[in-house]
């Protein structure tokens, strides 16, 4: 019988995507067998204060889960401390976590697949996570596949692989220099993970992700990723400080439950060299603005420094 993973919830200001991912959870087949942590980070200030408190009043109604807990800020943590410090206090008490942010829209077998590798994998080291979402590229991806690292778009852990998140963002980009490691982080020289880092460490955005991704790679850990998507970020939409508007990320959600069959656990490099080009079509004239943009959401406030 599958034990279910806790899931967690951060949000913020935004009533209308906390509305759709909850929705989206909540039609999940699982959803009435999990338990929902939500953590609600306080307002940053008097403007974001009403946004902050319609979105606490509509995660108090919240039905369809086995249990429903709710933790409310009363100041403002920021994105990244509000992750860490939420992440840290449930995967310590349950041993293994499901994470969302407010602006993830999940696909019904989210919840299955998801606990589905947490079970399957649970105790091989070389696994450090589980992603939900996969990029949309022309090639057709294996069914599920393993990449160095680790991701943040719908994603899942167990307390062994937290354990070697690194919040010394200067120490990870040391360690990726010195082991000249630099291109192969960067996807071959076509995303700017390293960047990313770079402004990290220079506090130019306060960013989780990035040292979570950073942390995996130095370990030489892999994450699980399904070959279609599991989920789709509607928080791409100018709705946040410092996001642009992008669909280039946007792929259909799988309408098929994805089976976690036995595979061998290593890098693919089908799908490495897919990803790459994704990014590297970056060139073309059509994504070049939204690949763009799209990397500025991502270094400044999508999924990184949202608060």
């Amino acid at each position: 019988m599958m034990t279910t993973a806790p899931i967690v919830l951060f949000v913020y200001n935004r009533p209308w995507h906390v509305q759709k991912t909850v929705e989206a959870l909540q039609a999940n087949f699982l959803a009435k067998e999990s338990d929902l942590f939500i953590f609600s980070d306080g307002a940053k200030n008097g403007k974001d204060r009403e946004a902050v408190n319609e979105v606490r009043g509509l995660i108090r109604g919240i039905l369809a889960f086995r249990r429903l807990e709710i933790i409310e800020s009363p100041v403002n943590k920021g994105l990244s401390s509000s992750i860490v410090a939420g992440v840290t206090s449930v995967i310590t008490q349950y041993g293994k976590i499901i994470v969302l942010e407010d602006d993830m829209i999940t696909s019904p077998y989210f919840l299955h697949f998801m606990n589905e590798a947490l079970q399957a994998y649970e105790t091989e080291e070389k696994v450090i996570s589980v992603h939900g979402y996969s990029y949309p590229t022309k090639e057709t991806l294996p069914e599920t596949f393993f990449l160095r690292g680790a991701d943040c778009w719908g994603w899942a852990t167990w307390k062994r692989g937290w354990d070697l998140f690194e919040q010394d963002g200067a120490k990870l980009l040391s360690e990726l220099a010195e082991q000249n490691l630099i291109n192969r982080f960067d996807m071959n020289g076509t995303f700017p993970y390293t960047q990313m880092l770079r402004n990290q460490v220079a506090g130019k955005n306060d960013s989780w992700a990035i040292r979570w991704h950073a942390s995996a790679f130095l370990a030489s850990k892999l994450t699980l990723y399904p070959g279609k998507s599991l989920v789709r970020n509607i928080g791409i939409d100018s709705s946040g400080t410092h996001c642009s508007k992008s669909d280039c990320f946007d792929g259909p959600l799988s309408n098929l439950s994805i089976p976690v069959k036995g595979i061998e656990v290593i890098e693919s490099e089908l799908a490495f060299q897919a990803f790459r080009r994704f990014f590297q079509s970056a060139g073309k004239k059509d994504l070049k603005d939204q690949i763009s943009g799209i990397f500025q959401s991502i270094a400044r406030r999508v999924r990184l420094e949202k608060y």
